[in-house]
């Protein structure tokens, strides 16, 4: 498999979890402001969208979309551990905030990181996001991950995610128990070898 990602954007989560679940892959990097890969070829010719994560599988196909593409990591590695038994309440547990990850947390950094978008709005954004990273830090003060005893593909995207908030001037300033995750998280192996790869450790 080759994952296609750029550094520090949402492809280190799958980055992160292809280590974790012990999967063989390559890594291939794309500019996001040219859409070119690293080989020089046409990202759009791959995704469309021209967005990382994207999945090349063994037989040519391709995945997009994180979501997607953590769940079918988990799926491929059972024994990884990495989303809990299909249809327990668990497994419904981290999907929720893998969902919540993806359209409260993550999609509230997308205006901030865009340069048209003035000072003053930006201003009025943060406190809502930090309001969401807050809740996040509850939940996080009565248990070691979001799904609840076992890192999931949820920590990773939170992981990932949370990491931009030093981008934008997000303080997470007093989330004790989000900082304590942030650094449970980028204390695992395979969180260092993903970062260290990607030249942003």
């Amino acid at each position: 498999m080759q994952l296609y990602y750029s550094p520090n954007a949402c492809s280190l989560a799958i980055h992160i979890l292809l280590r974790e679940a012990g999967l063989p892959f390559g890594l291939v990097r794309v500019d996001l402001a040219s859409h070119r890969t690293e080989h020089d070829g046409d990202f759009y010719t791959l995704n469309p969208m021209g967005q990382v994560p994207l999945l090349q599988l063994d037989d040519g196909r391709t995945l997009g979309e994180g979501a997607v593409i953590a769940r079918y990591l988990a799926q491929l590695a059972p024994d990884a551990g990495l989303m809990p038994a299909p249809d327990s309440h668990a497994y419904w547990a981290v999907a929720q905030w893998q969902h919540f990850v993806a359209t409260e947390l993550h999609k509230g950094f997308t205006p901030l990181f865009n340069p048209q978008l003035g000072a003053e709005a930006k201003a009025v954004l943060r406190p809502a996001l930090a309001a969401k990273f807050a809740l996040v830090d509850r939940v996080l003060s009565g248990q070691r991950w979001l799904g609840g005893e076992q890192f999931s593909v949820a920590d990773a995207y939170l992981f990932t995610v949370a990491r931009w908030a030093g981008f934008v001037g997000l303080s997470l300033d007093g989330l004790v128990a989000l900082q304590r995750f942030m650094q449970q998280v980028a204390a695992r192996p395979a969180v260092q070898a993903a970062l260290a790869a990607e030249g942003v450790a």
